[in-house]
């Protein structure tokens, strides 16, 4: 596998490790047999992705993750996912998690739907092929 990941912050702090959530990603790609991909990972205010979220999904507000994915006439996968700590803190307290675990949980989320994945909307989201996924490939990096 030929896969480079970069995780960056535009001005939020993350309560995980740049180095790890590098190391998330790069889990997921390989564990879905990604030959070669090129994802950028990016932490951004709620702020920042309230305006991505209004621009290129037409929906208004915060959101916790957004995916930008496609696949390079070579077929190799180049995606973008930006994620708002400040969500995945307020979601993590609302599900009982630690938010270093639904950070990653968003990596995982984001690196999936870069290569492709979907999940239905609602209360049938949990219960998908996806999300299952996710899930296991969470347990994986959290063992790591």
């Amino acid at each position: 596998m030929s896969a480079a990941v970069a995780v960056q912050t535009e001005g939020v702090r993350s309560p995980v490790a740049l180095a790890r959530l590098v190391r998330v990603a790069e889990l997921v790609l390989r564990a879905e047999k990604a030959r070669t991909a090129l994802l950028s990972v990016t932490l951004v205010s709620r702020r920042r992705i309230a305006a991505i979220n209004k621009r290129h999904l037409a929906h208004a507000g915060a959101t916790d993750v957004i995916s930008f994915g496609f696949r390079d006439p070579a077929g190799a996968v180049i995606g973008d996912v930006y994620i708002c700590p400040e969500v995945a803190s307020a979601n993590a307290k609302r599900h009982g998690v630690p938010v270093r675990e639904e950070l990653m949980r968003l990596v995982v989320h984001g690196t999936l739907h870069v290569l492709g994945h979907e999940h239905p909307e609602g209360d049938r989201r949990t219960a998908s092929p996806m999300w299952k996924r996710q899930e296991r490939l969470l347990a994986r990096a959290l063992e790591a």
